[in-house]
């Protein structure tokens, strides 16, 4: 018997399946590789690379709350040369499809670090634009709060590549649509919405904040009702496909996230606490195809929209 289709298009972004591993939470895909065929995924995306080696944040890093994780990692990578030269060629044997996660502290390194990229884009699926990260050029602001200069630097990185480009959007501002729209006008073709949502902890006995940089990013279970609202409220604008994550556990949370108009979801937290999460979550959407005689995943993306 034939199974259920399951592939799913993000425009000109083809995958075989909508499951899509969050940046920064399956590395390069290595370690999983261990534990399942990660081939069998919609999409890797890698954590976010920059033109030079950045050490990130000072610890503590992370700290795990009631229901979720804040992190404070920074950013930290070894450089772009070091995933063309040491991280590509694995995931090209392994016949995973790649997205390559990019971000500059400022316009110009954004430029400088997607050059590097385009003698290998052949090799990848997609590059996502990580805007959500902070831009020294304004104070420490994320990209996503000027959307002219999400919509500058996604030209210019239009003008350099010519495959698929990703833009990853924070839900710490009140400007993403703008940005959303700035992108699609600019030439992206699909957003990643939404990323972490700024948190803190405090050692009341110590008197002080728990993590090194005293803010980080909250993620996990406790962030899923603001995504899947805030997806909710852009997918309705119908500006550009979304690859909807935050919080996503298990396969039930993927189905909710694509009834809301998503039509990928991204694994990220799930990751830390069980290597197969992403798989299991893949399997549980194909089991819930059958039980519910539906041919086409795409039969069930979007179908709260016009509720």
């Amino acid at each position: 018997m034939i199974g259920p289709n399951l592939t799913v298009e993000l425009g000109r972004i083809k995958l075989k399946n909508p499951v899509v591993t969050c940046s920064g939470t399956f590395a390069s895909g290595k370690e999983f590789a261990d534990f399942f065929d990660i081939s069998r995924l919609g999409a890797i995306a890698t954590k976010s690379y920059s033109i030079k080696k950045r050490e990130g944040n000072k610890p503590p890093r992370l700290f795990e709350t009631k229901c979720g994780l804040i992190n404070s990692i920074g950013l930290q990578n070894q450089g772009i040369d070091h995933f063309i030269n040491e991280e590509l060629p694995f995931l090209v044997k392994s016949n995973a499809s790649i997205i390559l996660s990019l971000f500059g502290l400022d316009t110009k390194s954004f430029v400088e670090v997607v050059k590097r990229v385009k003698e290998i884009q052949s090799h990848l699926k997609a590059v996502e634009l990580n805007l959500s990260c902070p831009n020294i050029e304004q104070d420490g602001e994320t990209f996503c709060q000027s959307p002219d200069v999400v919509g500058d630097i996604v030209g210019k990185v239009r003008n350099i590549l010519n495959i698929p480009i990703i833009v990853k959007l924070s839900p710490n501002t009140d400007r993403v649509v703008q940005s959303a729209i700035n992108s699609k006008e600019s030439g992206a073709d699909a957003v990643a919405y939404i990323n972490t949502l700024l948190a803190t902890a405090i050692d009341i006995d110590k008197k002080s904040f728990v993590l090194g940089n005293k803010l980080g990013g909250l993620s996990g279970p406790a962030i899923k009702p603001i995504a899947l609202a805030k997806i909710y409220q852009i997918a309705k604008l119908d500006i550009l496909p979304i690859i909807g994550m935050g919080g996503i556990m298990d396969y039930r949370d993927a189905i909710e996230f694509l009834m809301l108009g998503a039509r990928s979801v991204g694994i990220g937290t799930a990751n830390f606490i069980e290597p197969l999460a992403s798989d299991e979550i893949l399997m549980g959407l194909v089991q819930y195809l059958k039980a519910n005689e539906i041919k086409d995943i795409n039969d069930i993306i979007g179908v709260l929209l016009n509720e």
